[in-house]
């Protein structure tokens, strides 16, 4: 995914790889100061979009109950 791509139309699998790349060319060093700084506040952007995907992805997690009439239905999971 090229790092022009517009964050908000990434799925969340996508905005990992890209975050990870990101990780691993900032701990290797050899970027320049002012492309390290526009990379680290694209991966915090990155990681934030990251984490409401994975928020809104808890919301929708359905608990699998059985009915004292045996019948099976599901209900919201409780978040912690």
């Amino acid at each position: 995914m090229p790092a022009s791509a517009d964050i908000k139309d990434l799925n969340f699998e996508a905005a990992l790889a890209e975050l990870e790349t990101i990780v691993q060319q900032l701990e290797n060093g050899n970027v320049e100061l002012e492309k390290s700084i526009k990379m680290y506040e694209r991966g915090a952007a990155l990681k934030a979009h990251c984490e409401k995907k994975l928020a809104a992805a808890k919301l929708k997690i359905e608990k699998i109950i059985m009915g004292p009439d045996g019948q099976v239905s599901t209900e919201p999971a409780k978040i912690d």
